[in-house]
């Protein structure tokens, strides 16, 4: 073989060896060069609560505490407690009963609403509202109000549970009203029936909202723009897309008040006996899929913010209704978790709800004894706790933005992301996530590195590398977040790996960060992620060693 042939072809199998294990990234030093997401709200990263498992998550007769911990470490990270709504399928089932002082729920021996499950065949007390009040100091929480029940006297129950939560709710805060869950499906579970469509469905949430508005807020000297409509499941092919509720009517004044305040829609990545096809732990992993699934909802964000309202995506997870035994309760969902805060903070959203039961595979933690096992965290918490870390890196000043992962080669496609975040202004970490599936069994799992640029400003600094790990993508248990593990009795968190690793960038401001398959990096200037004094947390940090 002529040797020119052979520099050729090792010249090739270079190149091609190099774009498939590394990429190179420069986001731009300022935020303002950048298409940066508005600064993150502290409680961005939140869970939705069916209403009909409230008292799993926060305790009967006595407080759920590991629960609440879970909760206050979340809060001790980003600086308030993760957004709450308090919404779901068994909210239009719900009816108030003053009377009924339980903390639980109870069926409805006189139900006579309609419904494939009747509108009225859940009764709540306000039990319910002392319930949620257990959660962390100024828990931000959105109320799902049952919209479903249309007997004469509906505008008296809605009005009814409204003032329950406003008097009831002391402790956390009162944020939001949902007004009915999911009413694009209404005739399917007959909630509804003939011409039921987005204009009368606009007619409906107006008239409950003034309601609303007129016997609960006003008196209490609260705002009329208090309510998330239209809560939909998927408004494709329907009357129920934003563009269409605007031209309804929906933003319009009602007697002199506009009581839209944002923008609500729900969404689920893969949803059981809905989406065709089954499902595995390496198709979740595959993260251009995500950009697939969502690409609708993306033209609905847009459709949404140009009205000037924002947009908040309240029921979200990897796997619905209620999860799947080794995807969404595996590692790989962690890093699917991650990666869709960071991709839903850069498209501007400004909430997003993990939904979360109490037999759910794809909760967050398991509050209860389920399936035989005792209550426990899953791996899909610690993504959580390190997009609370992110955010509370900026002290209400992080902004994400996406970085261009396109430039890699086919073993990698779909399988790596990442995102540029930063505080004040100023570049100050890089989210780096190698999803290349890689299960606990396997030896040897192979790296994908990220040669990263912080910029010449940032020369010869260190940087501390805060990683979301795990034995492999199919660990069900053993998740770490910046050497960090919470306890499955008291949901307390120590160190498991009690140094964190670091790397000095060189004149120019480069570095190059190795990320295993299925591992993510949080690559963090100058500090050690977590490390800051957060505003509004009590917490205290602890020094940590570096590598």
């Amino acid at each position: 073989m002529p040797r020119s042939f052979t520099v050729a072809l090792c010249l090739a199998l270079a190149a091609r060896s190099a774009a498939q294990t590394s990429l190179s990234l420069t986001p731009a030093p300022k935020a303002s060069n950048a298409a940066v997401c508005s600064p993150l709200d502290a409680s961005f990263a939140g869970f939705g609560i069916e209403p009909s498992n409230l008292f799993s998550f926060t305790g009967g007769d006595d407080a759920n505490e590991f629960s609440v911990q879970l909760m206050q470490n979340l809060a001790d990270y980003s600086g308030t407690p993760p957004h709450i709504r308090l919404g779901g399928n068994t909210q239009d089932y719900m009816t108030y009963d003053a009377d009924y002082s339980a903390i639980a729920w109870k069926n409805n021996p006189q139900s006579t609403a309609q419904g494939s499950i009747a509108a009225d065949s859940m009764i709540i007390g306000p039990g319910y509202f002392k319930a949620i009040d257990r959660f962390p100091k100024n828990t931000p929480v959105t109320v799902g109000l049952n919209m479903a029940y249309e007997g004469s006297d509906y505008q008296d129950r809605i009005v009814a549970t409204a003032q329950a939560a406003v008097d009831g709710m002391q402790n956390v805060k009162l944020y939001s009203f949902e007004v009915g869950n999911e009413p694009d499906l209404w005739l399917q579970n007959n909630f509804r029936s003939g011409a039921w469509s987005g204009q009368v469905y606009t007619e409906e949430f107006l008239a409950r909202a003034d309601a609303v508005y007129n016997r609960v807020l006003q008196p209490a000297g609260m705002a009329a723009q208090f309510f998330e409509p239209p809560a939909t499941a998927s408004t494709i092919g329907t009357t129920f897309e934003i563009d269409m509720l605007v031209q309804a009517g929906l933003l319009n004044q009602t007697n002199g008040n506009q009581y839209a305040a944002r923008w609500n829609q729900h969404d689920y990545f893969y949803f059981i006996g809905v989406t065709s096809g089954p499902i595995t732990l390496n198709d979740l992993m595959d993260l251009d899929a995500t950009n697939t699934q969502f690409a609708y909802w993306e033209e609905q964000v847009k459709i949404g913010l140009n009205t000037g309202l924002p947009y908040v995506l309240r029921e979200m997870s990897s796997v619905g209704p209620i999860g799947m035994h080794e995807v969404s309760d595996a590692f790989g969902a962690a890093l699917w978790t991650l990666n869709f805060f960071c991709y839903t903070a850069s498209l501007n959203i400004s909430s997003v709800q993990m939904h979360m039961t109490d037999n759910s595979n794809a909760s967050a933690w398991q509050p209860t004894t389920q399936y035989g096992n005792a209550p426990f965290v899953r791996p899909q918490y610690y993504a959580h706790a390190a997009m609370a870390q992110l955010i509370g890196n900026g002290n209400g000043t992080t902004q994400i933005a996406v970085l261009n992962t396109d430039n890699v080669d086919s073993s990698y496609k779909g399988r790596v992301r990442a995102f540029s975040s930063y505080a004040n202004g100023n570049i100050q970490a890089m989210v780096l996530i190698n999803s290349k599936q890689a299960n606990a069994s396997e030896s040897n799992k192979p790296s994908f590195t990220f040669n990263v640029n912080f910029g010449s400003g940032n020369g010869n600094k260190n940087v501390y590398l805060s990683l979301l790990t795990a034995d492999g993508s199919d660990s069900l248990s053993g998740a770490t977040f910046n050497g960090m593990t919470f306890s499955n009795t008291d949901g307390k968190m120590s160190y498991a790996v009690p140094k964190v690793d670091s790397v000095k960038t060189d004149s120019s401001g480069q570095a190059s960060i190795p990320v295993r398959d299925s591992q993510a990096v949080i690559a963090n200037l100058n500090w050690i992620l977590g490390s800051n004094a957060v505003l509004g947390s009590d917490a205290t940090t602890e020094p940590r060693k570096t590598v």
